[in-house]
């Protein structure tokens, strides 16, 4: 595949990390989408917009702002307990779904995706799909290329976390490092739509607070941090792109919480063919299965969060870079 061995150390017997991945050729869903739409052009009638996803979304936002109500005089103790194994999952959730609203995948009109993307926003407590889209397309152009895939770690991160403490630690704050990343390394002056996403935020914010207390508002902020540190689901930070094998870059997950996470699961699939919603994505497995079946995947979110916490080879140093000089994928 055209990578140059990464440089590495010994340290006490154990082989470390100190440099990226690097590939000197295309990111590979590209190719293989133009190959497999040759040989299955049938998979053409899987684009397009999943006609349940407002439905969904709207059950999701309401039941968790429900439960944010109903929690507004409950103890810490139990609002802790009911965020991590209830409420994590439904804010997890609505944040995958404002990944599908990023493909435009509820509505063929972008400007209905974004304003659904800013509605599913409103449990997750403070603003991002706005911004979020921005740099998520960024990820799907220039997968892996430097400087502008904001998606991989910072040399920062990657030479501070390299033992098993800072890495658990890094894993449980994995959400800020996510979202804070692109901030101070590549910022976008906000425009209008990130007012109008911070404007309905804050207010939705300020009524949960008014009218029923911190403690509602605590649980929907609580809600979105357990979710996205050491969680099951959150493992997909990790298993998507994390390199555990050189010779490959992108790595599916095909195990029962692809139900709750819009198959996000699926992604090889879903890179291949980001304009299918993630409700067909098991389809373009099923009808082009030869292209999935010998490339590695996972059964366990949890397993993955295991073994990049425990092998001692792997931390943020572990994922595929390559240069602008490369052909990007302008498919989005």
């Amino acid at each position: 595949m055209g990578f140059e061995g990464e440089k590495r150390e010994e340290e006490e017997g154990v082989v470390m990390a100190n440099d990226f991945f690097w590939s000197y050729t295309d990111e590979p869903h590209a190719s293989r989408r133009r190959q497999i739409l040759s040989q299955y052009p049938q998979i053409k009638q899987l684009f397009g917009p999943d006609p349940f996803a407002f439905l969904k979304i709207s059950g999701v936002v309401l039941l968790q702002l429900w439960t944010a109500t109903f929690l507004h005089d409950a103890s810490w103790l139990k609002i802790l307990i009911v965020a991590y194994f209830f409420g994590s999952f439904l804010n997890h959730n609505l944040f995958l779904a404002i990944h599908e609203l990023s493909h435009n995948l509820a509505f063929s009109t972008p400007v209905y995706n974004r304003w659904l993307g800013i509605f599913a926003n409103l449990p997750v407590g403070v603003p991002m799909s706005v911004t979020f889209q921005k740099y998520h397309l960024e990820h799907h152009r220039f997968q892996g290329v430097d400087g502008i895939d904001m998606d991989i770690p910072s040399l920062a991160e990657a030479h501070v976390v390299k033992n098993v403490l800072a890495k658990s630690i890094w894993v449980i704050l994995q959400l800020f490092f996510y979202a804070f990343r692109p901030l101070f390394l590549k910022p976008k002056p906000p425009g209008i739509w990130e007012f109008i996403n911070l404007i309905i935020q804050l207010s939705l914010d300020g009524a949960m607070v008014y009218f029923w207390g911190w403690k509602s508002l605590a649980y929907l902020i609580l809600s979105t941090f357990v979710g996205g540190g050491m969680h099951p689901m959150a493992g997909h930070f990790i298993s998507e792109h994390y390199v555990f094998n050189p010779e490959q870059e992108t790595y599916s997950y095909y195990g029962p919480l692809n139900l709750m996470t819009w198959s996000v699961g699926y992604h090889n699939e879903h890179h291949d063919f980001p304009r299918i919603p993630g409700s067909k994505l098991y389809k373009v497995k099923e009808i082009a299965p030869e292209y999935y079946e010998n490339l590695d995947s996972y059964k366990s979110w949890s397993q993955v969060i295991y073994m990049y916490i425990m092998d001692r080879t792997v931390g943020p140093f572990s994922r595929m870079k390559r240069k602008l000089s490369t052909k990007a994928n302008k498919s989005e």
